[in-house]
C-alpha cells in the first residue's frame, strides 16, 4: 500500500513538473497572451481584430492548422495571441491601454484551435516600422495545455521587397516557417500557415 501511495505521489509530481517546465527561452511580452478578457476555454477558432474594414480597403484572412510535435496530429485547445502594426507602422493606442496593451497597441487578437487545429483571424495588412528596413510582420504568442506560453516565427509576407533573402536565412523558424503568401481573391486577401509545435523550440519536451 505504501509503495502504491509513493507511486502515485511520484507520478503526481512528475506530472506537476511537466506541467510548469520552461520552454522556448526568454519571451518578453509573452504574458500579455494572459490579458484577454475571454477566458481561454470560451476563446473561438476565428476573429477579427480591431479596424477590420472593406470600406476602401482590402483585409486579409490568415487560417491554418496547428500540429503537435510529430507534425501530422491536430493540436486542439491551444491558444495563440497575435499583435501588429496598424497601415502607418505603429502600434496604435486609444490612451487607455493598460499591460501589455500599452507597447502592442490595440490591434491584437486571441483564438483557441478547434478540435482539428483550425485557427483562423482576420485583420488589415500591417506595414513595416517608418524609416526603418525590417519587414511588417505580425507578432505570435503560443499557449499549449501543460507548457508555458512561448513566442514562434512571426507571420511575414512572402511578396514584401523588405524580406531579402538575407533575411529569409536568418529565420529561425519557430514553429515552422512563418512566410505566408497571399492570394487575392477579389474582396480580400488570404494567406495560410501551419504551425508546428515544439519545431526549433529550447527545451521543448522530446515526446508529446
Amino acid at each position: 500500500m505504501k509503495n502504491l501511495i509513493f507511486s502515485i505521489l511520484m507520478m503526481s509530481c512528475l506530472t506537476a513538473l511537466a506541467q510548469t517546465k520552461k520552454v522556448g527561452g526568454p519571451c518578453e511580452g509573452c504574458e500579455a497572451i494572459y490579458e484577454n478578457t475571454i477566458p481561454f476555454e470560451k476563446l473561438p477558432a476565428f476573429t477579427t481584430l480591431p479596424d477590420v474594414s472593406w470600406d476602401g480597403k482590402k483585409p486579409l484572412g490568415i487560417n491554418g492548422t496547428v500540429y503537435k510535435a510529430d507534425g501530422k496530429t491536430p493540436a486542439p485547445d491551444v491558444v495563440l495571441y497575435v499583435y501588429h502594426t496598424n497601415e502607418k507602422g505603429v502600434y496604435p493606442k486609444k490612451g487607455d491601454e493598460k499591460g501589455w496593451a500599452k507597447r502592442h497597441g490595440y490591434i491584437r487578437g486571441w483564438v483557441k484551435t478547434d478540435q482539428k487545429g483550425f485557427y483562423k483571424f482576420g485583420t488589415l495588412r500591417p506595414a513595416p516600422y517608418p524609416n526603418e528596413d525590417e519587414p511588417a510582420h505580425i507578432h505570435i504568442t503560443v499557449k499549449e495545455p501543460g507548457i508555458n506560453e512561448y513566442y514562434i516565427d512571426e507571420f511575414l509576407f512572402s511578396d514584401d521587397p523588405l524580406l531579402t533573402p538575407e533575411k529569409r536565412n536568418k529565420l529561425e523558424n519557430r514553429g515552422g516557417s512563418g512566410i505566408v503568401k497571399l492570394i487575392d481573391v477579389g474582396n480580400m486577401y488570404k494567406g495560410e500557415r501551419n504551425i508546428y509545435l515544439g519545431r526549433n523550440i529550447p527545451n521543448y519536451p522530446a515526446a508529446r
